[in-house]
């Protein structure tokens, strides 16, 4: 009986290559570290510990008054109207730079496609928020812009991709059978091309949700700025309710996200 590839590898030894890396990322680690500094004696110390513990005791109990929790369901639902349209943005921007992306009209649309798209998810979406605040001013339609331009990135990307590994062939056929280029696309490419892009964005959103939250941090709305809010004047029990807000707020999209994304998998018999 011949040897398997892992019984031929097993005789070969340890591959040289991996224990390579695997050594240099270790040292890599050890060396950040010592670099850094980082003293964990001082995190677990008793004074540590128990500063820790009075700081997490000071949001409890939450402020649940009807009042601040009809703000923070308004603050909610700012939160998600703003991942939801940003997310919408990047959806329309990204499948539009994703065709030269993928090479449809020539190289160097291609090449200038893929800069534009690295350009834009280089930068966080923290840095295009602040960006934003000064471009648009405060509030949510900054938040809207930032996770836009920085999702469009990614779509863009991830959208490109899906069309490269798209079988040619119905296109093909349908521009052969004297089809125009459009008609060609959206009837043999894009069917095929669509649940994946589909399923993309559903995660994208879980993301932008979480990522709309911290925006107000900057001024750019929701449930961050109202967290930043009551944060900077030490009402801990107000903060409390905020962060609440944003773990059911993810949960539900993520819950429900999830069952979306579920439903679009291709079902084997």
């Amino acid at each position: 009986m011949r040897p398997t590839a892992t019984e031929r590898a097993r005789a070969a030894g340890p591959c040289l290559g991996c224990v390579l890396a695997t050594a240099t990322i270790l040292a890599a680690v050890i060396a950040s570290f010592l670099y850094l500094g980082i003293d964990f004696r001082e995190l677990v110390a008793h004074e540590s510990l128990a500063a820790m513990a009075k700081f997490v005791a000071e949001f409890f109990p939450p402020d649940l008054s009807p009042g601040f929790l009809a703000k923070t369901a308004w603050g909610a639902l700012q939160t998600l109207a703003v991942s939801a349209l940003g997310t919408l943005l990047a959806m329309l921007a990204g499948a539009a730079l994703a065709l030269p992306a993928s090479g449809r009209f020539g190289p160097a649309l291609r090449q200038a496609s893929r800069f534009v798209l690295n350009l834009l998810r280089s930068v966080p979406e923290l840095v295009w928020a602040a960006l934003m605040v000064l471009a648009a001013g405060l509030g949510p339609f900054a938040g809207v812009l930032a996770l836009a331009l920085h999702t469009s990135g990614v779509f863009g990307r991830l959208f490109g991709e899906t069309l490269e590994n798209v079988p040619p062939t119905p296109e093909r056929a349908l521009r052969e059978a004297g089809s125009g280029a459009v008609a060609a696309f959206a009837y043999g490419s894009l069917p095929l091309a669509w649940p994946q892009w589909l399923a993309y964005a559903l995660y994208r959103w879980e993301m932008n949700i979480r990522m709309a939250a911290v925006l107000g941090f900057v001024g750019a709305g929701g449930l961050g700025q109202m967290l930043y809010f009551h944060l900077s004047l030490f009402q801990q029990p107000q903060s409390a309710t905020v962060i609440g807000a944003m773990f059911v707020l993810v949960f539900i999209v993520d819950t429900a996200s999830a069952l979306s994304r579920r439903s679009l998998a291709p079902v084997h018999a």
